[in-house]
């Protein structure tokens, strides 16, 4: 298995996926040039809707799962799945990983509830739809394999940001529309040039398989399937508990490029000066602490990690389990502690993050956190 260097894959504003590094000018110029060449989305008549949940094998809910490599998973794009699906109530959702041990994802680890060895055992028609998240080997064969037989088993395959690769390597993408983070416009049409990638749009759903955009795009796209599942209202009810305002396809993810290459944040293999640490305890959301945990390393200025008052696993509020790093009062030097959790709307968390960000670190540390993420808060 392929594995990254945790500090210096958390101080990279430019990340690197898959073997590409993102980051750069001549990289992103690159992309330029033939960028204009895919799909634009905005052109679309009608927004981008995921087909209704048709009940299989007698199940009186949809089986959800939710998969992760065990080295290299970005935080947010397996945690708001998660945590959306969860909470709705709508689905039974799983959290999967590809071998047995902890999921280090970036920056912090959790343990999953089963494999995808056990899984199958488990559930051997498979699952109704599974989340991709965005992992750092996309060609993890391990990983591939399961899509690819899930897939075949009948799932909707739903790929989240940079999780649209691994997908496409498996071909499942292949004559299907798709879209992924607009930082890799170019490498994705070169790659696999058998998808028909689309640019400024937050979701594509074409039959099986449904792709979306930039990070904060998996709520949308998970609340997209709440409404498959369950219907307009039970959609609208989850948004505001999560809160959002609405789940819309439409997006314009050309107006998050106007930085190209970061040029003011810290380099590639710079050295975070910051030990952060993020409290942690039972209940807490999954939602809120993946979006604080990765608003803060996206900044290349603070390595984050978990702290409670003991190493014991700690349950979240809707199954996940993260396993602390720190412990309160031990030997580690903390330079920095936050506030405890205490967001009421998932995505506010976000919000306090980047104005926190604003004040330590600066305006543009800031809005380059809600770039990359693709998040509207702070354009």
């Amino acid at each position: 298995m392929h594995t990254i260097n945790r500090r210096t894959a958390i101080a990279s504003t430019a990340v690197a996926l898959g073997g590409l590094a993102l980051g750069g000018r001549a990289a992103l110029a690159a992309q330029a040039a033939t960028a204009s060449t895919m799909f634009d989305a905005s052109k679309n008549p009608t927004p981008e809707k995921i087909a209704p949940y048709q009940p299989r094998f007698g199940r009186t809910k949809p089986l959800v799962a939710v998969v992760g490599l065990n080295e290299g998973t970005i935080i947010s794009d397996f945690c708001i799945p998660f945590g959306v699906m969860a909470r709705s109530g709508v689905a039974d959702v799983v959290s999967v990983s590809v071998t047995l041990g902890p999921v280090k994802m970036q920056p912090l680890t959790f343990q999953l509830q089963t494999t995808v060895d056990a899984f199958d055992e488990s559930h051997p028609q498979g699952a109704d739809y599974i989340f991709v998240p965005a992992v750092e080997n996309d060609s993890d064969p391990g990983l591939l394999k399961w899509i690819k037989s899930q897939a075949d088993k009948g799932c909707t395959v739903i790929s989240i940001c940079y999780g649209a690769m691994a997908v496409a390597n498996t071909g499942i993408f292949d004559g299907h529309r798709a879209t992924s983070h607009y930082s890799n416009e170019s490498f994705r049409a070169k790659r696999f040039p058998n998808v028909r990638w689309q640019k400024n749009i937050r979701y594509v759903a074409d039959g099986k398989v449904v792709s979306s955009a930039g990070v904060s795009a998996s709520m949308p796209t998970s609340i997209a399937l709440v409404e498959a599942i369950a219907g307009p209202e039970k959609a609208a009810q989850v948004a505001r508990d999560v809160g959002i305002d609405g789940w819309s396809s439409r997006h314009d993810s050309d107006a998050f490029q106007s930085d190209p290459g970061n040029a003011d944040m810290p380099a590639r293999d710079a050295k975070p000066d910051v030990t952060l640490a993020i409290p942690v305890k039972a209940g807490d959301d999954e939602i809120a602490l993946a979006f604080t945990a990765e608003a803060y390393s996206r900044t290349g200025n603070t390595m984050a990690y978990a702290i409670a008052a003991s190493k014991a696993p700690v349950r979240l509020a809707h199954g996940l389990v993260v396993l602390p790093d720190l412990v309160v009062g031990g030997p580690t030097k903390v330079e920095r502690t936050l506030a405890p959790l205490k967001a009421h709307e998932a995505t506010r968390a976000l919000d306090i993050a980047l104005a926190d960000i604003t004040k330590v670190y600066g305006p543009k540390a800031a809005r380059n956190v809600a770039l990359f993420m693709e998040y509207p808060g702070t354009r």
